[in-house]
């Protein structure tokens, strides 16, 4: 069998694996665990503004308020294989393009590759918590990510490139919120009249809230390799913090959280309507 041949047959093994009805299920099993994660993610982020400072509003705060729970391990499993549904169904759009009309264009591939890596690096924070080995906040996480980079040549320039790649995912995610653009995503066809204008609104407060807020969380990382200081890097946690301490005061972060609260609700959403299905 010629390399070609082996490429051929692995190609037309993973379209078919992409095109199962379990690991569309799957894969919307993941936007439901991305829900739960983002409404609890948001409930802390509230209660921080409301003037209770416990739990981080980031990964590791979400999954010790659900550890804490009846039935926690549980949940946490179900969050883990959702994660990892999240991580597959990107890596198959890069593979074979998402089912959009221009969902072949490398650009669009390549989009769903980052976002493969972004949704595997939370499934492998979330495996380890689960399995026990712990998990260093967010802040913790990007303050020692930025702190190896910068000791290695060049890593100066990875961290801005990584910053400046938040903020265009940041900014890209409120201009395609406010322009509507994921509806394109989206089964609308499936929806009733009433149903369509509900999830138009929490899609465009849902969605610009979390690209306001992971852009950022890249301004934070930019900031760090300008000034050549690991501890400017700021995670989910930290950045919500700083809303907090603008003019605005605590206000400002409670109604950012409020927003990554209707991004969960909108995830549900996506869970039952968006489009999963591999390119043919």
């Amino acid at each position: 069998m010629t390399a070609s041949v082996a490429h051929n047959n692995a190609k037309h093994v993973g379209r078919q694996a992409a095109g199962h009805s379990l690991f569309h299920k799957l894969c919307r099993a993941g936007l439901a665990a991305r829900g739960v994660l983002y409404l609890l993610i948001g409930w802390l982020a509230v209660q921080i503004g409301l003037g209770d400072s416990g739990e981080e509003a980031d990964k590791k705060g979400a999954l010790q308020t659900v550890a804490e729970k009846p039935g926690g391990t549980v949940m946490l499993w179900l969050l883990v294989l959702g994660f990892l549904g999240l991580a597959l169904w990107r890596f198959s759009e890069a593979a074979f393009g998402q089912p959009l009309p221009d969902g072949q264009k490398a650009t669009k591939r390549l989009a769903s590759f980052g976002r493969g890596i972004f949704y595997t690096a939370g499934f492998v924070t979330m495996l380890s918590f689960v399995l026990g080995q712990g998990s260093n906040s967010s802040n913790e996480q990007s303050k020692t990510w930025t702190a190896r980079a910068m000791e290695h040549t060049g890593g100066r320039w990875l961290v801005l490139a990584v910053g400046i790649g938040f903020i265009a995912w940041g900014v890209g995610n409120v201009v395609g919120a406010v322009r509507r653009k994921f509806l394109e995503k989206l089964k609308l066809g499936q929806m009733s009249p009433r149903t369509k204008p509900v999830v138009k609104t929490l899609g465009v407060v849902g969605r610009s809230a979390r690209g306001i807020v992971f852009g950022a969380v890249g301004v934070f990382l930019a900031h760090a390799a300008i000034k050549f200081d690991p501890d400017k890097a700021k995670g989910l946690d930290g950045t919500l913090r700083e809303f907090a301490g603008t003019a605005a005061g605590p206000w400002l972060l409670v109604a950012v959280a409020i927003g990554l609260l209707t991004f969960g609700a909108y995830s549900f959403c996506e869970a039952r309507w968006r489009k999963v299905e591999a390119v043919r």
